[in-house]
């Protein structure tokens, strides 16, 4: 028996919500009925042109949200606006107010549970008074950093210590992605950004958090540190001209520290120019762990097709604010 289709709004069409709207129409299974967004140089326009599908697919991006819900009634909205939960909060509140499920790459909603308990609890409330699920995912957090060395853990009889890295040629990733790693930046610059919390990777902490509380974990502390990338030669991409002594991209590393031990390390190294791209998991344990996926994982792609997969699954399951790792496995529909 064929799936009933599922009815899609989205939510915040940049960059990420392009990429989204794209792997979206190509889904059997899925029916794009409304886009939003507060730009008004998209207003108006179909968002098969604006998110490059090559074609108008008869959904205009509009910028009155409770219209568009109240009107297409969504099964799930795919928000895609924010790495900030306080940011992002009211657009929720507006999608599950309307009786829709969402999916949300906003990077402190993957697991907020730690360091925002309040709004958690909110999210929470809100989505079950409404019957219906909230998630935040992506590739970064959602998946390499969290969700995927947990699934690693399931074959071990002990678990000590984990160790994610996470290393990039941010070279063909989107504009803001290099802008937001502080690629070009002078050394001042970089430091000023970091300063006003302008220039990270937003998700660390998250994963860390998540990674704990799926092992049983109590945690004393989680700590992060970040420093700039030097580019030793010229690099040039679409976006960037980054020169010899300015910085090509960010370094950063979580820990996640029990009883003075540090259990859990994530490390995040992304840079245009960068030499080689990988992506591993490290479980000191019994059985010991190693995953390396040579060539890394493109986030953008990554991102998109991890959304987009979690729909049936967010609607499906029960009401409330949910993790990746409180979902079944999430997959993509495989080709015929």
């Amino acid at each position: 028996m064929a799936q009933k289709k599922i009815r899609v709004v989205q939510y915040g069409c940049g960059p990420i919500g392009c990429s989204v709207v794209r792997y979206a129409v190509q889904r059997p299974d899925v029916e794009l009925v409304g886009a939003i967004d507060i730009d008004k140089n998209l207003v108006g326009k179909d968002i098969g042109e604006v998110s490059g599908v090559g074609r108008k697919i008869g959904v205009k991006i509009s910028d009155q949200a409770e219209a568009v819900l109240s009107q297409d009634k969504p099964d799930v909205v795919f928000v895609t606006t924010s790495s900030s939960l306080k940011k992002t909060f009211p657009q929720l509140e507006v999608c599950l107010k309307a009786g829709a499920n969402v999916v949300s790459t906003c990077e402190e909603l993957a697991y907020p549970l730690r360091k925002d308990p309040e709004l958690s609890a909110k999210i929470d409330k809100l989505a079950k008074a409404n019957q219906v699920t909230v998630l935040g995912t992506g590739i970064n957090p959602g998946f390499l950093m969290d969700s995927w060395p947990l699934f690693m853990a399931g074959v071990c009889q002990q678990v000590k210590k984990v160790k994610s890295v996470r290393v990039q040629d941010a070279s063909t990733r989107r504009g803001p992605f290099q802008k937001k790693i502080g690629a070009g930046c002078t050394m001042v610059e970089f430091q000023k950004k970091v300063e006003e919390g302008t220039l990270r990777h937003v998700g660390l902490a998250e994963s860390i958090a998540m990674i704990a509380a799926g092992l049983g974990w109590e945690l004393d502390n989680i700590t992060e540190s970040i420093e700039p990338i030097v580019a030793k030669s010229p690099v040039k991409t679409e976006f960037v001209d980054v020169k010899p002594g300015q910085a090509a991209g960010v370094r950063q590393v979580g820990r996640g520290i029990m009883k003075g031990q540090e259990v859990i390390t994530l490390e995040f190294e992304a840079a245009v120019g960068y030499p080689k791209s990988y992506d591993a998991v490290y479980i000191t344990g019994v059985p010991n762990m190693e995953v390396v996926v040579e060539g890394g994982t493109h986030g953008d792609v990554a991102t998109a097709a991890i959304v987009v997969n979690s729909a049936r699954r967010v609607i499906e399951g029960p009401s409330g604010l949910l993790t990746m790792k409180d979902l079944p496995i999430v997959t993509a529909l495989g080709s015929k």
